[in-house]
């Protein structure tokens, strides 16, 4: 009898705690859910890239830490960097370039093969990078932002581990206006830039060490 009445007891707490935790639903705040934005690979180049039948691994960018993640970053002076509320790249910042470099190289038609160290690619040239720029930028007094991305790249020789080649490629693009959108737009046209003129470095130097 008596432990009949402790195990309703017990069904009884266990109802009420449910309850509570359920009622807590509308209490505790909860975060809101990211818009999720991608950017794009490039589908033109110069008409006179060379055609090369070496292959190529594009390694994941090295990037600082404000600049690793998913958040998309905005500064409003040298120091500070902060985050678009409420907006998060789909990838990775690092990942989402290697990504699109690795598309952008495919798109040119023009070498053998291209793709991640973890495929397997025994490859004659290596692409080493680092991110050193992909934010939102608001100087004082400009109602706009400017989007400011920046590639060092190294080309590395195989088998010896050889750098053959360097280049930065930076650029600038204003948004056309303060809306997450029109921001990852910029985005978008400052990153394509950079992706063309690194793609097209990387083929015509290559193309001489062949």
């Amino acid at each position: 009898m008596k432990q009949g009445i402790m195990q309703r007891r017990g069904f009884m707490l266990a109802l009420g705690a449910s309850g509570l935790l359920a009622g807590c639903g509308g209490i505790i705040p909860q975060a809101p859910p990211s818009n999720l934005y991608t950017l794009s690979p490039k589908n033109t180049f110069a008409d006179n890239l060379p055609k090369v039948d070496w292959q190529l691994v594009v390694e994941e960018p090295y990037a600082a830490g404000g600049l690793d993640t998913h958040r998309i970053p905005i500064m409003t002076n040298p120091y500070e960097v902060k985050y678009y509320a409420e907006a998060r790249w789909a990838e990775r910042a690092p990942r989402m370039v290697q990504t699109l470099l690795i598309e952008s190289f495919e798109n040119t038609g023009k070498i053998v093969a291209v793709g991640r160290q973890s495929v397997g690619l025994r490859s004659d040239f290596n692409l080493k990078s680092e991110l050193r720029e992909f934010q939102a930028e608001l100087a004082e007094g400009d109602p706009l932002p400017s989007v400011r991305v920046s590639l060092a790249s190294k080309l590395i020789g195989q088998p010896r581990q050889e750098i053959v080649a360097a280049r930065i490629v930076e650029h600038r693009v204003k948004a056309k206006s303060t809306e997450v959108l029109a921001v990852v737009q910029a985005f978008d046209e400052a990153l394509g830039r950079v992706l063309r003129e690194t793609v097209q470095w990387t083929l015509r130097v290559g193309s001489r060490l062949e």
